[in-house]
Formats: C-alpha cells, structure tokens, sequence
C-alpha cells in the first residue's frame, strides 16, 4: 500500500467530520435529564473561608442542588508522581479536595457548585451565595516563594518548600569548574504559560441507577488514568464502576493530561442527584483553572577549557508547582528537564539542584515539552553567551562539544543513556536551508532600510516517548507508562484498531492506519480507529511526552504480529501447506514456490466461518492485543535557526525566517509531521515573543486573565516555515520512530531569543528575557543606545 502505508503523505482521515462541523466534543453531548453546573470560585489568592451561607442560593428559580466543601466526603485529587530530597525524604503533598474546606489558595479556588437546570440559572444562584473570607497576603513569586517572612500557603512545607532535589556529581562538576579557563554564568527565567487549547475543558458526570454506574465524559488526553486516580482515590469506587469517555478533544499541549477537580465534582454530584450534570469552562475560567506551564528561576554555570571544550555544568533551578500538586507536576522540573541538561554535548561533569516551591497560584504541570524546552532554553542561551564571551564562533564551538555520531549508545553523566542520533548532519543541513553563510548580506541590506537583523541558532534533544515503566517507577511513578493496542479483524478483512492513546490534534486516526494499512496489505479506507472509551480499550495510558507513536504504535506492530502469525496458521490449513512454507506480502499469503494463494480478507473469513479451519489448534475469530513497555526513552534532536529583523523605533521584532531539521526517526507520513512541527514552532515564538502569564505580587490576582491581556501568536506572527527531517532510527522500538509532538516547541524559543540578541548585539545588549515584547526590545536598544553615547 504505496500510497497509503508507511511514508505517504496521507489525508487526514478525521479532518473531514472536523472541517463539516460533524466533530463530537462534550459540549455537543447532552444526556437524558441533563442538568447544569456552575462553580462559584474564590476571588482571592489566600483567604480563610469564615462561613458560607448557601441559603438562599439553594432555593432560586431552577436550583436542584448547591454543594460545598462541608458536603464533600470523598478523597482529594491525587499526585501520580512523587519525589524525594536531596535528604531522602518524600516530598510535601498536601491534600487537594475539589471543594475548599476551609481556605482558598489561588484565585479560581473551587468554593462551591452549584446546579440547575440551565447553566445561566445556575449562574444566576451563585450571586446569592454569601461567603465571608478572611484575607490574607499571598505569595505568588518564584523566586521570593523560599525566603523567610513571605506568605505561607501549607504549614506542613517549611519555606514553602515542596522538596530540593538534585541531580549528577557535584563533586565532579565543582573539580571540572577547578581547572577552567573559562567560566560563563547566565540568570535565566523560563516564564508561566498559559495552554490556551481552542476547547476549553468541560465534563459531564453520569449515574445509573439501575447498575450504580458513573460515566464522565470529559476533555482528556488520557481516560484510563483519569479513571484510575478517580475511581480509586477520590470517588473510592472499583474501576469498574465507572467508565470515563474522551471523545473528540480540541488540543490539549499537555493541560488536559491531568486529572481536574471539576470531573471528580460533576461525577460525584451526578450520584447524589441521580441526574446527568454538565459543566463547560468560560474562556475567564481556563486561564484561572486550566494548569499552567514552565515558571523556572534558573542560574547556570558553563565551564569551558582553553580550546572551547566543555568540562562542567551547575545549575541551580527554582520550580514553581502553584498551590497544589497537579498529577505529574513533581516530575517536569526533575526527571524531564535536569536530566536533559547534558543535552547534544559531552559535557562530562554536570551537577543540578532543583528546589519547587508552592506559591498562591495555579498549579503548575506539562505543557507542550514539559522540562525538555526549560532544560534545552538554558543550555542553549548559556552556550551562545559562551561563544560571544570566548570569541569562538558559535556554531563551531557547538560542533566541537556535539556527542560524535559513532559514540552511540552514548550515557549521559545525567542518567539517561542516549540510543542514537546525528547532530552534525541536522546542523548542516539547517545551516544551508537557512543560508547561515548570507547572513551579512541581509544584514546590510536591512540595515539600508534602517532595520536590525539578527539569526539565532539553537541544537536540541529531547527525551520523550514516555516510558519504561521500571525505569519512571524507580523514580516516583505512580503508574506504569506501557500502551495497549489491540486488532480486530471484521469477516469480511476491515480492520478497527483500538488504542490507548488518546488523539486530540495529532491525526492518529490517520498516522495508525497507514501502520495497519502498510503491515496487512489492506486499503486504509478498510480500517478504522477506536480510543478514548475505558470501556472499548483494554487498558491505556494516554497521549503525551510524544509517546503515540512510539509507545502507542509500536504496541500495534505487535498486535499485528500476532495478527499475522494466526493469520498464517489460517491461510497454511487452506493451502494444506507448512506454516514455515506460507509468505504474506500486501495482503496476500502466498506458499513458496507454488501459485497458491489467499487473501487477506479470505482468510479473515475462513476464521469467522470456520468450516475448514484447524480447530483442534485455533480458536476461531482474528483478534489480538498487545501491551507495549518501551525498554528506553527516545531521543529526538535537531537543530533550529531563527533569522528576525527589528524596528529600533517601535521594538518590534519581526520572524523573517524559521528552519528546523529535526531527527524524528522513521516518519509514518510527512504531511503530518511538518504540522507538528509547524504548531511546536508557533508555541515556541509565542513564549519567546509574545506569551506571560502575571499574577500581581500585592493581592495574588491574575493580570492576564484574558486574551486583552495575554498576547497569542497569529498568523501574521509567523514566517514561512522551512522545515526538514534526517532520520537515525530508534534502536529498541518495532517502528524506529522517535517522536514530533513536542521538538518544534522545544528546539525554538532559544533559537529566537538568540537572533533577537544578535540583532541587538551592535548596541551592546546582552540579555533580554522572555518575552522579548516591543516594548523590552525598545528599552533594550534605548540603554544600549545610550551606553554607546556614553563611551
């Protein structure tokens, strides 16, 4: 199947229903009965609650119930992952109930629900509650969160300290910086984000009576978690009791990973009134509830020997996780971000030191990336200050640190143990498609019309297709990251394919139908696929950490494997040959050395209606499952080039030209990954130019609640991108694929805000942090201006 397997730039299949408006998300849903849900949130950052008074509310126009903190009598959210100090002790988890008990910790806190049989009477209720709350000053700063005085938001965490976690040698690092000759320092923030995804998050919970029950259909990258954690720790029922469906998802980037308050309160609610609830978020809600990204506070050391070498690397990172632990939130600023540090260099010495710290904010968790961009930002900045400093050129004194490409499997003094990969030939090949070498030509040239023109460069690695379950359990999982496919085969040779990963934007309706249509010979108009319903799915951890395909996919090679192997066994008592004898290529089960053959579709049959069938040795039927535990992480990398042109008038920075050449190993279609990375690229020039979240540090409130306030990348943002693959395939995975979600938003913001400062470079800035708005350029280039006055 040339034109539709492996390889092919194939259609997306699912892209249809989306473009005709026939697209399925929650809030199309409407169940019998339905009612609706309102959530009353708390307008202060930290307050205690003195007293509600729900009187009122319970008996406006249309009220069926008014919950509170008081009513709930179940668990809180739990953190799927946990992590311990550099003393060994477990990191501080405080409860998390989806209804405040007595105090609330971020503006947006969850104070009461409301339900009704309109959302707008439910609305309309909440104004009648009545709570008193008692103030208190807040703390909403990163950097400030661990000093002494400030605000406390749990009196179990001393210092507002979650746990301080370290990484690597330090004696090692400290004995490389001893014989330096060359030391680069840099003080970075790596700012909040806000996922902004086009759907917001919504939930409708369900109960039966008949069978007690529960059903949530909910916004999800990954149902079967969302049904472990709120079966088994918040709603404390068996998991067979409750059936979780994610149907069409409208982006996720990471912040429909986790498992929400919302979905455990519209359920549990639902038992109580015995009525379908639903509840959608407001535009205002998603950027005061939805988890935010990123919000580090780094300070990095390179050290360097006199030919450019690299011999050390500290770092010492602050990590905000908001006022509560969101599910995966322990380990973004820990196993997938310092142990990226190493990066595509030999850095032998590298020692880190992470503190997160809980502040009166958003909890913070994975947002496209998730470590990985934090961890390749900082390297990639320290390593151009570097050259600038050392006066090596900085491609040069990049490609003299890179790890050789015959030095793998290459171990990282890190942890990780890198499989493959070839950085010198991404780097080539991005440096001719961007025209590096012109670079002074187009410079000249804006200058003449009184512009600023800068080319930024940034080499990446990712680790990604989360992941061996071993491994990630060793270092606080609180569940195994294996994937489950399974294969049924129809009578008549269609194929549905069901998964546990879960497709919010990525196009695996598509992308696992070529894998099928390339491994069964059959039409990819033959094959549908199923996910996002615990109760048509074996088992499954859902989409993230660009595991689909890896983790996902390569569970389905080996569902079709054993599709195969009884299909064989099928077509040889047709064919009344040895199984060892019998071929199958493109569709067709041949016998060697004969003209006998039989389709695929033939055989199918023959194990539906099984009149001549062997079935003394084979149940009938042709279905098969397979689970998928990845021995490794795989390794993506690439290189990214930047070129952007300045108005020293305005500060505004224009992206004239984007190239990025990533190593994604095997690529199943082309079409799709060049959207990946398209849409990883856009979010990448959104943080480094445009994106901030801010909390005001005196009452904790949120100042870019909106989009008046927070500044999305739009299309007259963005250049022409100019995007490439090489591929060095992944060694331990069926497909040898390594993973795209996530590169373009990972190799990006560095290479941005390292051509903003060469642009800059003439007038002696040196720095400028995220986002490089207009007005932050404009000052930059005011100070420079005047030190060049100056001297």
């Amino acid at each position: 199947m040339a034109d539709s397997g492996i390889g092919a730039s194939v259609k997306r299949k699912e892209d249809f229903r989306f473009l005709t408006g026939r697209g399925t998300y929650i809030d199309d849903i409407n169940r019998p009965g339905q009612t609706c849900a309102y959530i009353l949130r708390s307008p202060h950052a930290h307050a205690d609650i003195v007293k509600i008074d729900v009187a009122k509310a319970k008996v406006a126009p249309g009220v069926i119930t008014v919950l509170t903190g008081a009513d709930y009598d179940k668990g809180g959210v739990p953190c799927g992952w946990q992590i311990h100090s550099k003393d060994g002790s477990p990191m501080i988890e405080p409860p998390h109930f989806p209804l405040c008990k007595d105090k609330v910790r971020h503006v947006g806190d969850q104070v009461a629900l409301i339900v009704a049989e309109t959302y707008a009477l439910a609305k309309d209720a909440a104004e009648l509650i009545d709570v008193t709350y008692k103030e208190q000053k807040p703390i909403v700063s990163t950097g400030d969160a661990d000093k002494p005085g400030v605000a406390q938001v749990w009196a179990a965490a001393k210092n507002n300290t979650c746990y301080d976690w370290h990484i690597g040698d330090k004696a090692a690092a400290d004995a490389a910086f001893g014989k330096a000759a060359h030391v680069t320092k840099i003080d970075l923030v790596n700012q909040r984000l806000i996922p902004n995804a086009m759907e917001p998050r919504a939930a409708i919970g369900d109960f039966d009576r008949a069978t007690g029950d529960y059903t949530l259909y909910t916004t999800s990258q990954n149902p079967h978690v969302i049904r472990l954690l709120m079966g088994a720790f918040v709603l404390q029922i068996p998991e067979s009791k409750l059936r979780v469906v994610a149907p069409d998802v409208g982006g996720g980037f990471g912040s429909k990973i986790f498992h929400y308050s919302e979905e455990a309160l519209v359920t549990w609610a639902a038992g109580k009134i015995q009525r379908p609830i639903k509840w959608t978020a407001e535009r205002s809600e998603s950027f005061m509830t939805d988890a935010h990204g990123r919000d580090h506070v780094s300070h990095a050391e390179l050290a360097l020997d006199k030919d450019g070498k690299f011999l050390g690397l500290r770092v010492s990172t602050k990590a905000n996780m908001g006022a509560y632990l969101s599910t995966f939130a322990p380990c973004v600023p820990t196993y997938l971000y310092a142990t990226l540090l190493a990066g595509v260099y030999t850095t032998p010495a590298i020692y880190a030191e992470v503190k997160a710290v809980f502040t009166h904010t958003v909890p913070v968790d994975a947002y496209r990336g998730a470590g990985r961009p934090e961890a390749t930002y900082l390297l990639e900045r320290l390593v151009e200050k570097a050259a600038r400093e050392t006066g090596i050129d900085r491609v040069e004194l990049r490609r003299k640190n890179f790890i050789p490409t015959n030095a793998f499997p290459y171990q990282t003094p890190v942890a990780l143990q890198y499989d493959s990969g070839d950085y010198f030939s991404t780097l080539d090949m991005a440096l001719k498609a961007s025209d590096w070498a012109g670079i002074e030509t187009r410079r000249a040239e804006a200058k003449k019309h009184g512009k600023l023109r800068g080319i930024g460069i940034s080499t990446y690695l990712e680790a990604c297709g989360i992941a061996p379950s071993a491994v990630v359990g060793s270092l606080g999982a609180r569940a195994g990251l294996y994937e489950t496919g399974s294969i049924r085969v129809h009578p008549t040779g269609s194929v549905t394919v069901f998964t546990g990963t879960h497709s919010h934007g990525q196009g695996h309706e598509t992308t696992f139908a070529q894998l099928v249509s390339d491994g069964l010979g059959i039409p990819i108009e033959s094959i549908e696929v199923s996910h996002g319903d615990t109760n048509k799915i074996p088992f499954g951890m859902g989409t993230y950490g660009s595991r689909s395909l890896a983790v996902g996919g390569s569970a389905i090679v080996k569902a079709m494997d054993k599709i195969v192997k009884k299909a064989t066994r099928i077509a040889a008592h047709l064919m009344e040959a040895s199984v060892a004898d019998v071929e199958f290529k493109n569709g067709t089960f041949t016998v060697a050395g004969t003209d006998k053959s039989k389709t695929f579709g033939e055989v199918a049959l023959t194990a539906y209606v099984p009149h001549n069938y062997p079935i003394t040795e084979l149940e009938p039927g042709l279905e098969e499952t397979a689970f998928y535990d990845p021995l490794n992480f795989t390794y993506p990398g690439g290189c990214h080039i930047c070129e952007v042109e300045i108005d020293p008038d305005t500060g505004v920075t224009k992206v004239v030209n984007f190239t990025a050449v990533d190593d994604v190993g095997r690529v199943i279609n082309p079409m799709i990954v060049e959207g990946q990375v398209h849409g990883g690229v856009t979010q990448g020039i959104g943080q480094a130019l445009l994106e901030a979240c801010a909390y005001d540090k005196d009452s904790g409130q949120l100042l870019t609640g909106s989009y008046m306030d927070y500044t999305m990348p739009r299309a007259d943002d963005l250049p022409n991108f100019k995007v490439a693959t090489h591929a060095t395939m992944c060694t331990h995975n069926p497909l040898g694929s390594k993973g795209v979600g996530e590169v373009g938003a990972i190799g990006s913001p560095p290479a941005v805000i390292n051509a903003v400062l060469d642009a800059l470079a003439p007038l002696g800035v040196q720095d400028i942090s995220m986002p490089a708005t207009p007005l932050k350029v404009w000052q930059a280039i005011q100070a420079g201006s005047g030190r060049m006055a100056a001297e």
